[in-house]
C-alpha cells in the first residue's frame, strides 16, 4: 500500500483499467490531474482537442471503434458543460465512456464560486450513472465502479466529478486488478423453448439487427443464426456492419430511409426477430402498423426495452452472442426457399438509385470502391449520413460510426479523431455535410497537431440538406434558414490548419482526390460540390407505415 494524492490515484486507476489514451482540455480545477498526467505521459497519451465537445465525441469514437471504454477530461464550469452534448450522444447510442471532471474545492462548493456548476445534476438524465467525489478515500473505488458500470450489460457513459481539494489530498492506495465481467445467465428454459417454437413455426421469418449486435460482439453469432434460420436480414442505422452486406440474405437498411426491400419484408414477414434494437420512431414509423402481420421475438440486454415502443410476442433478455449461439445450437436447420427467392426478386426490382454525375450516392459508391474493406466510415448527421449507410457496403462491425439516437451535428470529426487514435493503421473517413462541418471544424487543428491521417470528406450542397429536403416535401418549398450560400472556403480553412485540401466538382476529380488521400496516409480535406436539391431516397413519411416508403419513381 502506498500514499498517493487524489490526482495520482486517478492516473493509477486509469492504468489499472488498461487506459492508454485520454481526450481532454485542461483548466484550473483539473490542474492537479493534468500535472499527474504529465508525469505519466509516456504511459497515457493525452489528445488535446480544440473544444471539450470534441473530446467527448473523440472518447465516444474511440470506444465505438475499439470496443474499449473511452475517456475524456474537462475542468469545472463551462469545461464540464461543454461535454454534455457528447455525453448525451454516447448515452443515446449506448457507447461506453467515462467522463472525468473536476469541480471547485469542498469549502466553496455550492456557493456560486468561480466556474462552479452542478455537473452531476445536469448530466443525471444523460448518463448511465454519475458520481461526485468529496472524499479522497472514496476516489479509487468510485473510479473502478465507473468503468465497470460503463462497460457492463447495456454500455453507456458514466461521469465522475471530483472536487479540486480531493485531487490534492493524500491517502492510502492499493492497486486492484480489473476482473473480467461475468456474463448474464441465459433465460429460463421455457423462455428459450417459447422462442424456438416461434422460429420453427415461421414460414416468412425476417431478422432485424440493431446496434446491440455490435456492442455485444455478436456479428458472427448473428450470421450463423441467420443461415440456420434461412431468413433475410435487415439492419437499423446503428446496426450497419452487424451483418456482412455482401451476404445474399442482406436486404439493406430498414426504416425511414431504408430500402424498399427491407421495409416491405418487415411489413410482410410472419416472424420478426429483433436483435439489439430499440424500435426507434425512425425505424418503426407507425407503432400500430409496424410489422402488423408478424409475431415479434425481441432479443435485448435491457429488459426495459421489451414492450416499451412495440408490443412483442416473446422476448429473451441477455447477451446477444450467448442467446443467438444457444438458439442456433438448438434450432434444426430451416429452409424457406420460396420466401428467400421472393426477397431476392425484390432486391432486383428495387435497387438503390445513384443518379447521373456527381451525386451524393455516387460520392459514397466511389468512396466504397476506393477504400479497403476494413476502412472506418464516420459520419455527421443528415443526408450524407443516410447515403453513407445506404451506399457503402460494410463487411464487419465497428466500421460505421454515427450519432443515431441524438443525431448530433458535429459528432463526426471528433469521433473520427477517436477512431483514428484507436485504430492508427486503419483508413478513417469522416463523411460530413457542409452544415455539420461548420459545427466543429476547429477540430481540424487537433487532426493536424496529432498528425492523424484521417480524411474529411465534405458533401457540400450549400444547404442544410436534410432539413431542406423536408421543406421541399412537406413545407411547400419554404426554405427558411437552410441555404448556406456564403463565402466560406473550406479548402482555405483546411490549408490554414496545415492540411492538404481538394475541391472536387466532377466524378473523375473525386476519384483522383480519394486515391491520393488514401495512399498518402496524411490528413486531407475533400470539399465535394453537389446540387442543393438532391434528395435521400427511399423515404418513408414520419410516423407512417413502412409500406408507404417512396422514391423518385413514385414522385
Amino acid at each position: 500500500m502506498t500514499k498517493l494524492s487524489g490526482a495520482e490515484i486517478v492516473i493509477a486507476c486509469l492504468k489499472e483499467q488498461g487506459v492508454d489514451t485520454v481526450f481532454g482540455y485542461p483548466g484550473g480545477a483539473i490542474l492537479n490531474i493534468y500535472d499527474a498526467l504529465y508525469k505519466h505521459r509516456d504511459e497515457i497519451h493525452h489528445v488535446l482537442t480544440s473544444h471539450e465537445q470534441g473530446a467527448a465525441h473523440a472518447a465516444d469514437g474511440y470506444a465505438r471503434a475499439s470496443g474499449k471504454v473511452g475517456v475524456c477530461l474537462a475542468t469545472s464550469g463551462p469545461g464540464a458543460t461543454n461535454l454534455v452534448t457528447g455525453i448525451a450522444s454516447a448515452y443515446m447510442d449506448s457507447s461506453p465512456i467515462v467522463a472525468i471532471t473536476c469541480n471547485v474545492a469542498n469549502p466553496i462548493l455550492g456557493k456560486d464560486s468561480f466556474q462552479e456548476i452542478d455537473i452531476t445534476g445536469i448530466s443525471m438524465p444523460i448518463t448511465k450513472y454519475n458520481f461526485i467525489v468529496k472524499d479522497v478515500r472514496e476516489l479509487a473505488g468510485v473510479l473502478r465502479r465507473a468503468f465497470r458500470i460503463a462497460r457492463s450489460d447495456r454500455p453507456g457513459p458514466v461521469l465522475v466529478d471530483i472536487t479540486k481539494d480531493v485531487t490534492a489530498a493524500v491517502t492510502d492506495y492499493e492497486a486492484v486488478l480489473s476482473a473480467a465481467e461475468a456474463l448474464r445467465p441465459l433465460p429460463a428454459e421455457e423462455k428459450i423453448e417459447e422462442a424456438l417454437a416461434l422460429l420453427k413455426a415461421a414460414k416468412k421469418p425476417c431478422i432485424m439487427a440493431g446496434g446491440g449486435v455490435i456492442l455485444s460482439n455478436a456479428a458472427e453469432a448473428l450470421t450463423a443464426f441467420a443461415h440456420r434460420l434461412d431468413a433475410p436480414v435487415c439492419c437499423t442505422l446503428m446496426g450497419q456492419g452487424a451483418f456482412n452486406q455482401n451476404d445474399p440474405l442482406y436486404t439493406g437498411m430498414v426504416g425511414m430511409h431504408g430500402t424498399k426491400t427491407s421495409n416491405y419484408t418487415v411489413s410482410d414477414c410472419d416472424l420478426l426477430v429483433v436483435v439489439g434494437a430499440r424500435f426507434s420512431d425512425r425505424v418503426a414509423g407507425s407503432p400500430k402498423q409496424f410489422a402488423a402481420k408478424a409475431k415479434i421475438l425481441q432479443i435485448d440486454i435491457d429488459e426495459a426495452e421489451v414492450n416499451k415502443n412495440i408490443h412483442v410476442a416473446a422476448s429473451l433478455v441477455g447477451d446477444a452472442t450467448a442467446l443467438l449461439t444457444c438458439l442456433t445450437e438448438k434450432l434444426p436447420a430451416q429452409r424457406h426457399a420460396d420466401w428467400v427467392t421472393e426477397i431476392q426478386a425484390r432486391k432486383e426490382r428495387f435497387p438503390l438509385q445513384v443518379g447521373e454525375g456527381l451525386t451524393g450516392p455516387r460520392v459514397i459508391r466511389e468512396l466504397d470502391r476506393l477504400t479497403p474493406d476494413d476502412a472506418i466510415i464516420v459520419t455527421e448527421v443528415g443526408q450524407h449520413q443516410m447515403w453513407a449507410a445506404q451506399h457503402y457496403a460494410y463487411h464487419s462491425p465497428r466500421t460505421y460510426l454515427t450519432s443515431g439516437g441524438l443525431g448530433t451535428m458535429g459528432f463526426g470529426l471528433g469521433a473520427a479523431i477517436g477512431a483514428q487514435t484507436a485504430k492508427p493503421d486503419s483508413v478513417v473517413v469522416n463523411v460530413a455535410g457542409d452544415g455539420c462541418f461548420r459545427m466543429n471544424m476547429n477540430e481540424l487543428a487537433t487532426v493536424a497537431r496529432e498528425e492523424l491521417p484521417l480524411i474529411e470528406l465534405i458533401v457540400d450542397n450549400h444547404a442544410l440538406g436534410m432539413v431542406r429536403q423536408w421543406q421541399t416535401l412537406f413545407y411547400e418549398q419554404r426554405y427558411s434558414s437552410t441555404v448556406l450560400r456564403d463565402r466560406v472556403d473550406y479548402c482555405k480553412i483546411a490549408e490554414a490548419m496545415g492540411i492538404k485540401a481538394y475541391r472536387v466538382t466532377t466524378v473523375e476529380e473525386l476519384r483522383t482526390a480519394l486515391r491520393e488521400a488514401v495512399e498518402s496516409r496524411k490528413a486531407a480535406v475533400l470539399d465535394v460540390l453537389i446540387d442543393s436539391d438532391e434528395k435521400v431516397f427511399p423515404m418513408c413519411p414520419p410516423g407512417a407505415d413502412l409500406k408507404e416508403v417512396f422514391d423518385e419513381s413514385d414522385l
